[in-house]
């Protein structure tokens, strides 16, 4: 399940492209899997959105149900600036970490800042791109190719739109 937060509290002072474009742009690069499903639960709730927030109504809705946050290397490193991070971690079952190639995460000080951390991680071995997408950002703004990093759909969007530039 894909959860498109409106505005996230963290990042609040950066610009951000509109909700109804990053919506538009998830459901394309989602379509072509049936398993993806994109929620709108951060959408239609008012004010900021945590995370902590959305684990509690996802639980409240499938009590049975073994949630995995998924992050990457640089919003695990970000978890302890959270919301109430060690309880999102009691909430879900496990963390799954996707790293990108060189991407370093010191285990050993998220475990003094998260006590039990550790023990829910799983790192994950997927195809990964080799880089993030505040640099994709920067390479459409910059004019620099950018194609390769996305779905022909979702480049096609951003073109048409004029995003990011």
């Amino acid at each position: 399940m894909w959860v498109l937060t409106p505005i996230n509290p963290l990042k609040n002072h950066q610009p951000i492209t509109s909700l109804e474009h990053r919506l538009v742009m998830l459901e394309l690069a989602t379509a072509r899997n049936p398993k993806f499903e994109i929620s709108n639960l951060e959408i239609n709730r008012p004010g900021p959105q945590y995370t902590l927030e959305t684990l509690q109504l996802l639980k409240d809705q499938e009590p049975e149900s073994n949630l995995i946050l998924l992050l990457g290397g640089d919003s695990l490193r970000d978890l302890p600036n959270w919301r109430e991070p060690l309880e999102i971690l009691r909430i879900c079952h496990q963390v799954g970490v996707m790293r990108r190639p060189g991407d370093r995460v010191d285990l050993s000080h998220l475990e003094s800042q998260l006590p039990g951390i550790s023990e829910k991680i799983a790192f994950i071995d997927a195809p990964l791109l080799e880089i993030a997408a505040r640099e994709i950002r920067q390479r459409i703004k910059d004019g620099a190719p950018y194609q390769y990093y996305l779905r022909p759909s979702v480049f096609d969007y951003i073109r048409r739109e004029k995003l990011y530039l």
